[in-house]
């Protein structure tokens, strides 16, 4: 914290209010003691212009498209590193030395089981029940098959950590498996993280699986990329819950079901629901082109844009680069793709659509990979929760460790209905 002030002044009285800065240029003005010195609050829908914590984990700059895990650029992450070498990163704050990263996988594969009693749940649920709803719900009851897990240290909070992401990838392929009628593949010791999970999906008795290096390869950049993104509406949700000193089973459910939400984790789903309209549609890309530009429509391009980019989001650039290869390793040609990247170009060519920073973002080809995988559209949000557990994991437990400034959250509001009135008994109401 600096040594500088802002004053604001309400009618005549002025109030001193401690500006922050942050490593990397963030800057804030403390506004914690406003209410009590002076009975304001401040207003701010949607939190845009609020700071909720002070944070280690992510830097995220949106006006210069910048993304960094604890001080290493995404683009670096992603063209160099695992999943779980990033997700221990998130973690614990630094890369794994060699003998670190192996104790880590070798912790993932121990933990990959799920108690078996948790498997006749997946009984229990309607056939067409949502992944999301299913793994919400598993997550949660895990809190009671495993209560001894706690992580008030590094090598605690790795436990925790390879726990729950190992077992989560589990419950994801089976709520797949039972989804479809399918019976459980289990892990194998023999398998990666990501080769893992897709063994598991696309596995059959009938038809073995033969797990490519390609894909284990995109896959692991796709949860790269979903590992964090700071105080976005799902994680946001974990701190918030968790403040109330609930566990970390229940705040990582309670950040599922807020990733659910067709304008947070659901939109790489939206982007392709969009996609194949405009193949149904004999590719009239003027038509979805009008539609975004008309006031009076409530359509609007999906995977464009974004809350906080303000330029072109770093995700959506290795994103797209990983999607060609993909598709090109795999010999899959997907016509979506070509109506994507044409669409791209229309829109980045189009003053309304640039001059509104609309850019694509990292949803927009991120479905077409999945698709390339074969996972289904149902599963695109599973996925990434699968990859933003690290995140969360992480700001519970840093939130957790604040003994600074740990407190319940707890917003207020300014009140705009009626007035206090006197009460009238039912016989006068008339």
């Amino acid at each position: 914290m600096s040594n500088k002030h802002a004053t604001l002044t309400i009618e005549d009285k002025s109030y001193k209010l401690p500006i922050i800065h942050g490593t990397e240029g963030d800057k804030a003005v403390d506004i914690r003691s406003l209410r009590k010195e002076s009975g304001y609050i401040t207003l701010d829908s949607g939190y845009m212009n609020t700071g909720s914590c002070q944070s280690d984990i992510t830097f995220l700059d949106g006006e210069q498209g910048i993304l960094n895990y604890r001080g290493y650029a995404i683009e670096q992450l992603a063209e160099n590193c695992s999943f779980i070498e990033v997700a221990y990163l998130v973690l614990i704050g630094e890369l794994p030395t060699r003998t670190q990263l192996n104790d880590f996988r070798e912790q993932l594969s121990r933990f990959a089981l799920i108690h078996e009693d948790m498997i006749h749940f997946f009984d229990h649920f309607p056939p067409n029940a949502s992944p999301m709803s299913i793994l919400s719900t598993m997550v949660n009851t895990l809190n009671n098959f495993y209560p001894e897990m706690t992580g008030d240290t590094d090598e605690e909070l790795l436990v925790v950590a390879a726990r729950l992401l190992s077992k989560i990838r589990t419950i994801a392929a089976f709520s797949y498996k039972k989804s479809v009628g399918h019976p459980l593949i289990y892990p194998r010791y023999d398998l990666s993280y990501c080769g893992n999970f897709l063994n598991m999906m696309f596995d059959k008795p009938v038809k073995p699986y033969v797990v490519h290096p390609e894909v284990v390869a995109t896959l692991n950049k796709l949860l790269i990329l979903h590992a964090d993104h700071e105080q976005n509406c799902s994680t946001s949700t974990v701190r918030l819950v968790g403040s109330a000193g609930v566990n970390l089973y229940t705040s990582i459910s309670a950040g599922v079901s807020a990733l659910w939400g067709p304008l947070h984790g659901g939109a790489n789903t939206a982007v392709i629901e969009m996609l194949e309209g405009i193949q149904r549609d004999n590719n009239d890309f003027q038509k979805y082109i009008d539609k975004a530009k008309d006031p009076n429509d409530r359509f609007r391009l999906s995977g464009f844009g974004h809350r906080v980019y303000k330029t072109f989001d770093p995700r959506a650039t290795i994103i797209k680069q990983a999607c060609s290869k993909t598709l090109e390793a795999l010999q899959v040609e997907d016509p979506l793709l070509n109506i994507a990247m044409e669409l791209e170009k229309i829109v980045r060519n189009d003053d309304y659509f640039v001059s509104r920073n609309l850019y694509p973002n990292v949803d927009f080809y991120s479905g077409i990979i999945y698709r390339a995988m074969g996972i289904p559209t149902n599963m695109f949000t599973v996925m990434f929760a699968m990859g933003r557990l690290p995140g969360w994991i992480s700001h519970w437990n840093e939130m957790m460790q604040d003994s600074g400034d740990r407190r319940i959250g707890r917003p207020r509001q300014v009140y705009q209905g009626a007035k206090k009135r006197d009460f009238v008994p039912l016989h006068e109401r008339e």
